[in-house]
């Protein structure tokens, strides 16, 4: 992976949504969609305490619906990397849910091999695992009906919502983009990231992203289980846990 290098399209204000801008923050939070997700997600991240909160705007939806979605993961994650760069004078913490906790884990990879050392990278929604073995990629072949059903059963979706003819004709091409990305992504095993990792995973959560975490970093790993299914920080946002987990020690 070459080194990150800010392009025309990388400025910060297109690629992050500013959340809670705390100038007095001794640290940035970057939060990254799950698949199907949008910045807005994270709306109410304001309630971290301490931080600075900015949520990635992944192209093809939201405000930047006009361009074509991410087809290459990596190539995702290095933009994020590259509008990251003016926000490096503090240190970031890098929070990913479900796939987003992959886009997070290439960002992170990027950062670093561009000399910027992220504090901690937390994923959310995936749990440590030996990575599986890619299966056949099913969405296109799914009615909207069905692909809209399938994002309620997992939690993320109001039911009315997903029902709604107009939701569908907007948000399912993106929902369809996003998994095709993500089955498409294959995981390299390095380079290795120097950062504490910590997954959060919900004790009822079968659709967990499966990633063998501790092989990724040669910092601290920690695994947290909480109440709840793939979508447990809808009701219960681990604001406190976030807050209040250690940081790696900014590089001298």
């Amino acid at each position: 992976m070459t080194d990150p290098v800010p392009a025309p399209n990388a400025a910060p204000e297109l690629w992050l949504q500013t959340v809670a801008d705390r100038p007095g923050a001794d640290r940035r939070l970057v939060c990254f969609p799950h698949a199907g997700g949008s910045a807005s997600f994270f709306r109410d991240w304001t309630a971290v305490p301490d931080l600075a909160v900015y949520a990635v705007r992944y192209p093809g939806r939201a405000e930047r619906m006009a361009e074509p979605c991410a087809t290459d993961l990596c190539a995702l994650a290095r933009d994020i990397a590259a509008a990251l760069l003016p926000l490096a004078d503090r240190p970031l913490v890098l929070f990913g849910h479900s796939m987003g906790a992959a886009v997070a884990l290439e960002t992170a990879r990027a950062l670093q091999e561009g000399g910027v050392e992220v504090a901690h990278l937390f994923a959310s929604g995936s749990r440590n695992a030996p990575l599986p073995e890619p299966e056949p990629f099913t969405d296109d072949d799914l009615d909207d009906a069905t692909l809209a059903a399938q994002l309620v059963s997992m939690g993320g979706t109001d039911p009315e919502l997903a029902a709604d003819p107009f939701f569908q004709e907007l948000v399912l091409p993106y929902v369809r983009a996003d998994g095709r990305l993500f089955h498409d992504y294959r995981m390299a095993p390095g380079p290795l990231l120097t950062c504490p990792v910590t997954t959060i995973v919900g004790d009822a959560d079968a659709d967990a992203d499966l990633r063998p975490w501790p092989e990724l970093t040669s910092g601290p790993f920690r695994e947290l289980t909480v109440r709840g299914g793939h979508f447990y920080l809808v009701d219960e946002p681990p604001y406190a846990l976030v807050a209040q987990e250690p940081a790696a020690a900014p590089a001298p």
